[in-house]
């Protein structure tokens, strides 16, 4: 293996262990120190790889966000199989969605040196958006829904979002009983809702 692919490797790595740090411990537990520690490698190794803490929650958000560009040019699945896949994504570790976005939030109004980051993860999700927004025209022509790509959009990443809080909700996930059962509740609501639309109006 040449040095560039060992770099590429190990930088892998260092994102997956910092990934489930975070998600472990919160922003508080998941120190440089302890992430150098956990992958036995020198903390000035990590900084090869990025600046600051800032630098790296950035990165691990853009690939995540690379993540579902590339789930969503998959030609082969239907519609509402690329939903299912989407909101499954989110749902399994839901714990992940609400702290990215956390985090992605802070970021943009106090995070420093991280401004082509930013423009990188925007870049990356218009492309994204462009192939949803092709994808999801098709799909309510088919089904003669008379909602519109936008609504059903925000729909979808409403009802996407709230279940991740609420199944990453300690208080609630003492009353939730099957998670699974509860997953597939949403996705069924959310293919359910351009279909109702429809029929308000025949």
């Amino acid at each position: 293996m040449d040095r560039q692919a060992q770099f590429r490797a190990r930088e892998a790595l260092i994102f997956e262990v910092a990934e489930q740090l975070l998600l472990e411990n919160g922003e508080a537990g998941m120190t440089l120190d302890a992430l150098a520690a956990e992958l036995d490698l020198a903390k000035g190794t990590l900084y090869k790889h990025f600046q600051s803490k800032d630098e790296l929650y950035m990165l691990l958000i853009v690939r995540n966000e690379r993540m579902l560009l590339e789930m969503i040019q998959d030609k082969q699945k239907s519609f509402p199989e690329h939903l299912a896949f989407f909101m499954l994504h989110h749902l399994h570790h839901p714990e992940r969605t609400v702290m990215f976005h956390q985090i992605e939030e802070r970021l943009s109004t106090t995070g420093q040196g991280i401004y082509d980051l930013f423009q990188e993860l925007y870049q990356v999700r218009k492309q994204r958006l462009r192939i949803i927004i092709n994808m999801t025209e098709i799909y309510l022509q088919e089904i003669q829904s008379t909602m519109t790509v936008r609504d059903y959009l925000a729909a979808i990443w409403s009802l996407t979002h709230g279940a991740a809080a609420i199944l990453n909700s300690s208080f609630y996930q003492r009353y939730l009983g099957s998670r699974d059962t509860l997953r597939i509740a949403y996705i069924d609501q959310a293919l359910a809702i351009p279909k109702h639309m429809h029929e308000q109006y025949v």
